[in-house]
């Protein structure tokens, strides 16, 4: 089931379904780097797959819309976390995941969406995600706008630690990404 919603997901936005591969890649790295056991970078690697998934709901207009958002569009992106998990919720494998769809653009600070948690009230898996999911989508071309240079997207990770991001995880990517850690992620 997870499969056929990840093809679905390809099928309809292939861009989302790359990016969500790159996380993928990414957060499996880092969690390793960090000292997460199997069992645990198995979850992460299944909820990394799917966290965008809500985005098969979303339209297509706005999901491929050059320019800002407006407000009403911006609301509408912002229903994906809560659609993505209602989609895998009845996937018995895919109930370990739903802390990564649902909670992946929380904040730190608690200005994130969908449920406004902070701190350590947000899975540590979902605010590892927050990391890797914000490096890629800003190091990526979107249809509003150019990918940022590999070395702004890391001072955006290092200035926002501590408000958007977590900061230990934030500064474990920093020393991950300074050790060589991601360069075959980087490269693929």
């Amino acid at each position: 089931m997870l499969a056929a919603l990840a093809s679905a997901q390809a099928a309809r936005d292939p861009s989302t379904a790359a990016h969500c591969t790159r996380v993928t890649c990414l957060a499996t790295r880092l969690a390793a780097w960090i000292g997460w056991d199997e069992t645990r970078i198995e979850r992460l690697r299944i909820g990394a797959r799917v966290h965008d998934i809500g985005k098969v709901m979303v339209s297509e207009r706005i999901l491929g819309k050059r320019g800002p958002l407006s407000p009403r569009e911006l609301a509408e992106i912002r229903t994906h976390p809560i659609a993505g998990a209602s989609l895998i919720a009845p996937v018995g494998p895919a109930r370990d995941a739903i802390p990564y769809v649902l909670y992946h653009h929380e904040r730190w600070d608690g200005a994130g969406y969908p449920t406004r948690r902070r701190g350590a009230d947000v899975p540590e898996g979902a605010r590892l995600l927050a990391v890797v999911d914000a490096f890629d989508a800003m190091t990526s071309t979107r249809p509003y706008r150019r990918a940022l240079p590999t070395v702004h997207a890391l001072a955006e990770i290092e200035r926002y630690a501590g408000t958007q991001f977590d900061p230990q995880i934030a500064h474990a990517f920093l020393q991950a990404w300074s050790a060589g850690e991601f360069a075959h992620a980087a490269a693929s």
